[in-house]
C-alpha cells in the first residue's frame, strides 16, 4: 500500500482535507494526517483519526510511541507528501528549511516527493515573497497542483483557491505512480 503524509495547513480550506483523506483511502493509499497548529484551530485532529484510524499528529514533539522520533518516522516512511492546503506561510517555512512543527520537520526529513495545493487570498497567491516562496520548492522537486480561479474565503474572487478534490487525487495518483514505476529496478 502506498503511504501518504498528509499535511493540513491553517487555511480556511483545511475543511477540504477530509474529503481528501476520504477519497485517498477510498482509492487504496494509507493516509496518515499532520496537521498544524494553526490547522487544528479550523479542524480537529479527532475528524482525522476518525476518518482514518491512524494517529494525528500536530505539535513538534508528539509521539505517539515511546522513545520513537514520529517525525522521522513518517518521514521514512512516507512514499508521499501532500500539503493540502498548504499556506503562503507553510510555502515560506518549506523554502527556508523552517522546520518548527511536525509537518515542516517531516517535510525536511523526507526523501518522499512532496505535492503542495496552495489555498490563500488572491493577492498573498500573487505577492512576490510567495512566488519566490513557491518557486524554491518546484526547483527542488516538489510538484504543485492548483491553485485555481474563484471565490474564495475572504469574499475575494481570483486565484487563490485550493483544487478541486478530483485535481488533488490524479496528482497524487500520478506521483504515486511515478515514484513507484521504477521501485526496485536497476537502469
Amino acid at each position: 500500500m502506498t503511504e501518504i503524509v498528509l499535511g493540513v495547513g491553517g487555511s480556511v480550506a483545511a475543511y477540504r482535507a477530509a474529503d481528501l483523506a476520504r477519497e485517498l483511502m477510498r482509492r487504496g493509499f494509507g493516509v496518515t494526517a499532520v496537521l498544524t497548529e494553526s490547522a487544528a484551530r479550523f479542524v480537529t485532529p479527532l475528524l482525522f483519526e476518525s476518518l482514518t484510524g491512524r494517529p494525528v499528529l500536530v505539535g513538534a514533539y508528539e509521539e505517539p510511541e515511546r522513545g520513537r522520533m514520529a517525525h522521522i518516522d513518517l518521514a521514512r516512511r512516507a512514499d508521499l507528501i501532500v500539503v493540502a492546503p498548504i499556506t503562503a506561510s507553510g510555502l515560506a517555512k518549506l523554502a527556508h528549511g523552517v522546520a518548527d512543527d511536525m509537518l515542516t520537520t517531516i517535510a525536511l526529513a523526507t526523501r518522499a516527493p512532496l505535492l503542495l495545493a496552495p489555498a490563500m487570498n488572491p493577492d498573498m497567491w500573487a505577492a512576490e515573497p510567495t512566488r519566490a516562496n513557491v518557486a524554491t520548492p518546484l526547483a527542488r522537486g516538489a510538484e504543485l497542483v492548483g491553485p485555481v480561479g474563484g471565490l474564495v474565503a475572504c469574499g475575494e474572487e481570483g486565484t487563490g483557491k485550493l483544487a478541486s478534490i478530483e485535481e488533488i487525487v490524479a496528482a497524487v495518483e500520478a506521483a504515486a505512480f511515478r515514484s513507484a514505476a521504477l521501485a526496485g529496478k536497476r537502469v
